[in-house]
């Protein structure tokens, strides 16, 4: 007998493979063009063990540096504040990121306000900020249960993750070439249902860990 499957069960499975795709750093129809070329970017695993997509000049010098300069965040498009993703927030997140950027490298580096030779200068640029429905838990396969988290998801009841992305160019103060470019995506604290506005709390472990993993990944690269 042919099996049937209603309509739920099609658009949980829908969803669930969605999620998996969703996986990846980034593709081709996500990138916001804030890099423009990015096309000799490969992937690579950032120290705290996340995905992330780069590209170091095969030149590149880290020795020559000894201050980084680093320009305020921006986003790339800019967003239109809504009432889930209000003003307040995307204000307090690019500043926080800034503050994140600051303390990190400013362990290795003297972090000054104007560049210059021996400069480091980073450019990012947050592409995303957003929230989707979470991905089915392993329990939530059975029979029995998929229904229900079909229904939740339908009514806007679910767990949705808060996501945010960004791309980073690292340019040579001195001569102003482009010497590397990094692009990271992020999941931070979920949110309750689809109504639960945005903030930068939200996000914060994930600007956090961005600002550690490059810091880890200089002071790797410069040995």
């Amino acid at each position: 007998m042919r099996k049937r499957y209603s309509l739920p069960l099609l658009a949980v499975a829908t969803l669930v493979l969605s999620a998996c795709s969703n996986k990846k750093v980034a593709s081709s129809d996500t990138y916001s063009g804030f890099l423009k070329d990015y096309s000799a970017l490969t992937e690579h695993q950032s120290p705290s063990g996340e995905p992330v997509l780069s590209w170091v000049n095969p030149t590149l010098e880290l020795n020559r540096y000894t201050q980084v300069y680093i320009e305020p965040s921006r986003y790339y498009p800019q967003p239109a504040p809504s009432k889930r993703l209000p003003q307040t927030t995307l204000d307090d997140t690019t500043w926080y990121y800034d503050a994140a950027l600051k303390h990190e490298l400013g362990k290795v580096l003297t972090v000054v306000t104007t560049p210059g030779p021996k400069t480091l200068i980073v450019r990012p640029a947050i592409t995303r900020v957003t929230a989707s429905t979470q991905g089915l838990r392993f329990y939530e396969w059975l029979p029995i249960t998929l229904v229900a988290a079909g229904v939740s998801t339908a009514t806007g009841i679910r767990d949705q993750d808060s996501e945010i992305a960004t791309e980073v160019a690292f340019v040579d103060g001195g001569t102003r070439t482009l010497v590397a470019k990094v692009v990271r995506k992020g999941t931070g604290v979920p949110l309750e249902n689809d109504k639960e506005v945005i903030t930068t709390a939200n996000v914060k472990g994930v600007l956090d860990g961005w600002a550690s993993d490059l810091r880890k990944s200089y002071v790797a690269m410069r040995q």
